[in-house]
């Protein structure tokens, strides 16, 4: 087979593994699938017509084949839960009166990790269960009690979390009995939110526990010895004289952070300025590996240099784990290494493009790995635009072009994709990269060296790492500099899968250009494809500047277009505190922030993915000072011009960070309406936490929780009438007071909603919704009131 025979059927098995998530099917076949045949059909007839000397017949038709039979392939490959797996045990939540509580036998799969709660969270592979009905029948941890009633065997992996001291001396492979909750984890109910179901389902989990105690099963402990125990050696000889938080970013950079538990305030802060690609173990430390290698080893054989190149990929892929970036990385490495054998010369494209088949070949799921397509597209940004940067900047040194040539076109092929998933840019990304780029090479490379010195002898090891101590301590400060500037992250909202393509396909057209140019005189004439009436649109311009310009009129006009035209309301699935934000024409309200769990997993990713990057006003409606601790995060990340609280605390922390951005910071007055934009906001009893809003010509009531005292004393109130929605927690309501409110819809923020009071709704006509079951809900002028979650029949109905 010809090189062009070989990348046409490459890339049609990777496109043909995109197209299997098209969600229509026809036959059990994906609708991708067909159109790949289709396409390949009417290539083999049409283009070999007018492509004389291309390629045949047949080769395109394979490639509509190999297209259609990637698809059914990847299908073959995504995990399905076993009739045993033990998310198939798991009661629905209408069979529930109270928490599942079990008792899971199994084997420890990973090394655990710190989480943001600080539990620490590990993956099970579990064998047996035990649900336990009451304290007294509680089967014994020791081993899987088979012969007790409801224990049963079962497969599958469990996602667990334990407290902190339960998971000491956890290790990979370890037979351990977990005790806790189990339970289904939920698709996402509020826009931007993590869609933790489907990370669960990608990694072939399909439950977690909520675990509250660990035992070790007598005569079940597993092997001591594994690449866990590698690593950990590694990185206590790198700490002991680093200390932290300089020793566990040194084993972050040289073994990635899925070998290290690196403190969450390090990592975000490093995530926050664009440099998260370098607590990933990725192609640039097998890179200085490789280089290290072939140097202290050039006076010895070719052979010699392979079978010792090889050998310390191998041993790196091992220390990180099987990583689609490191993956990558060393397919290519050992192609380079077969080449230097060979004595041929490698071609990278061609090798990035083998590397891609090989592993999409192993594991078909990568595809639409974030890890694989950033490691993907970045190379192919050193490939082919690096040499183009260079030639621009001959004016400077070599290397200094190099260091500015390196971050640029990484950053040119993989910002499309990081603006349409994570919604965000740091606008420092590439001029903190140029600044650390030689930081990250001394760290990277002095600690592969200390690493493979503290695996012989620890303390040879540490004194080895410790002069790392001042470079990384400066990548530390560097990024702590760059984060507390302003504008550190901007939000450009959510990008739609069209402008993800063009981005993309102006990126392409460019390239092409500047090959077309290099390659016109060999191309015309001579029976090769004529590209340039594609090509001329863009050849006009001819610089890189200009797509530039294009590129972002694709991004900010959309984005513009939406934010100065668009009125909504939208109330936030969140259960300890209502959190609602209205978006009038570019301007932001935001009414309470939940704590700090609600603002950094709901709040902030949903005004993330609607593109703010300023609060103009802000209403906080929470009675005790620990439900604002989700203003503090807030503020973080993004300015609040005005905030109005009931609480006011003028020299508390958030009254100070609000002036640091030349904010104000104003009580809630009570009986007055403030304004907030074309939005009235009115505090009618401080003590019973009740405030009126009214948004576009409607009258909200937001209501604490109220007992029944309380409630008739709000029935005094003169500024009851003319209500449309009702929002409040879903306690209980009296008759009188629901009568007196007559609110056309409710809406309860909370995991329950009172049958009663429910029953009083449905008989008063109101239309009643509940986060807990439709998710976050969402009002503009001419659609009324949308669910994120498409609403049910609820089987444990409220009446």
């Amino acid at each position: 087979m010809t090189r062009t025979g070989g990348i046409i059927l490459s890339l049609a098995y990777i496109v043909g593994l995109l197209c299997a998530a098209t969600p229509r099917q026809y036959f059990g076949v994906p609708a991708g699938g067909l159109i790949l045949l289709t396409l390949g059909i009417a290539a083999a007839l049409v283009i070999p017509r007018f492509w004389r000397t291309g390629p045949k017949f047949w080769l395109w038709l394979s490639a509509g084949i190999i297209g259609l039979l990637a698809t059914l392939y990847f299908q073959t490959r995504v995990p399905q839960p076993a009739a045993n797996d033990i998310s198939r045990f798991v009661k629905p939540a209408d069979q529930k009166a109270l928490e599942q509580v079990v008792i899971v036998w199994g084997k420890v799969g990973s090394t655990p990790h710190l989480t943001r709660s600080q539990k620490a969270q590990f993956w099970l592979e579990a064998t047996n269960f035990n649900e336990i009905i009451s304290p007294e029948k509680s089967p014994s941890a020791n081993q899987p009690n088979k012969s007790a009633e409801g224990s049963q065997v079962a497969t599958g992996k469990l996602y667990v979390t334990v407290p902190l001291l339960q998971a000491t001396g956890l290790y990979p492979g370890q037979r351990v009995a977990v005790t806790g909750v189990l339970y289904i984890p939920k698709a996402p109910t509020n826009p931007g939110a993590f869609n933790f179901q489907a990370y669960l389902a990608k990694e072939g989990c399909f439950a977690g526990l909520r675990g509250r105690q660990v035992s070790w099963p007598n005569g079940q402990a597993g092997t001591r010895w594994g690449w866990w125990a590698v690593r950990q050696r590694i990185i206590r000889s790198q700490v002991n004289w680093l200390g932290v938080p300089e020793g566990p970013l040194v084993s972050a950079m040289a073994l990635g952070k899925q070998a290290v538990d690196l403190p969450y305030d390090i990592k975000d802060p490093f995530v926050q300025v664009g440099l998260a690609h370098t607590l990933a173990a990725s192609g640039a430390q097998v890179s200085l590996i490789l280089g290290m290698v072939l140097a202290l080893t050039r006076r010895l054989s070719m052979r010699v240099q392979f079978a010792i190149g090889t050998g310390a990929i191998a041993i790196f892929v091992g220390l990180t784990g099987l990583e689609p970036s490191v993956s990558r990385a060393a397919i290519m490495g050992i192609g380079a290494l077969v080449a230097l054998v060979a004595e041929r010369k490698v071609k990278p494209l061609g090798s990035l493009l083998v590397a891609a088949t090989i592993l999409l070949l192993f594991n078909p799921l990568w595809v639409w790995d974030l890890g694989f397509q950033f490691s993907f597209l970045a190379t192919l940004g050193l490939v082919v635009t690096v040499p183009a940067i260079i030639k621009r900047l001959d004016w400077l040194p070599p290397a200094i072009a190099s260091l500015i040539a390196v971050p640029l076109a990484a950053s040119v092929w993989v910002l499309p994709l990081q603006l349409y998933i994570f919604n965000v840019v740091s606008p420092y990304s590439i001029l903190v990269n140029i600044i650390t780029a030689p930081l990250i090479s001394v760290i990277s490379l002095g600690g592969f060296i200390s690493g493979f010195a503290g695996l012989i002898w620890s303390t040879a090891g540490s004194a080895l790492a410790w002069p790392l101590y001042y470079p990384s301590h400066a990548m530390i400060v560097i990024v702590e500099f760059f984060n507390k500037l302003p504008g550190n992250s901007v939000a450009v909202g959510a990008l739609t899968g069209i402008q993800l393509v063009a981005l993309y396909g102006l990126i392409g057209l460019v390239w092409l250009m500047g090959n077309y140019k290099k390659e016109s005189k060999k191309q015309s004439g001579k029976g090769k494809l004529n590209l340039s009436f594609i090509l001329y649109p863009l050849s006009i311009a001819g610089r890189w500047w200009f797509a530039g310009l294009i590129a972002v009129s694709l991004v900010v006009v959309p984005a513009h277009q939406t934010k100065t035209t668009l009125f909504r309301i939208t109330v936030l699935d969140t259960t300890k505190e209502p959190v609602l934000v209205i978006q009038d024409r570019g301007k932001i309200t935001l009414v309470n922030s939940g704590d700090d769990s609600t603002a950094r997993f709901t709040v902030l990713p949903f005004l993330q993915q609607q593109g703010v990057n300023q609060i103009d006003w802000a209403i906080a409606t929470g009675a005790q000072p620990d439900s604002r601790s989700g203003w503090n995060l807030i503020l973080e990340r993004l300015p609040i011009k005005t905030l109005h609280s009931i609480k006011h605390s003028p020299d508390g922390a958030i009254a100070r960070a609000i002036k640091a951005h030349e904010g104000f910071y104003q009580p809630l007055p009570v009986g007055q309406a403030v304004s907030a934009g074309t939005t009235s906001v009115e505090l009618i009893d401080p003590e019973l936490l009740v405030v009126q809003f009214q948004i576009n010509g409607q009258n909200w009531l937001l209501l604490g929780d109220l007992n029944p005292a309380q409630q008739q004393k709000l029935l005094k109130a003169e500024k009851l009438q003319n209500l449309q929605v009702l929002w409040w927690s879903g306690k209980h309501l009296n008759a009188s007071l629901l009568k007196t409110l007559q609110p056309a819809v409710a809406i309860s923020s909370s995991k329950s909603v009172d049958p009663d009071t429910a029953a009083q709704l449905s008989k008063a006509k109101a239309q009643l919704y509940w986060t807990e079951r439709d998710g976050a809900l969402q009002w503009t002028p001419a659609g009324g009131f949308e669910t994120m979650l498409e609403a049910t029949e609820n089987k444990a109905s409220l009446l």
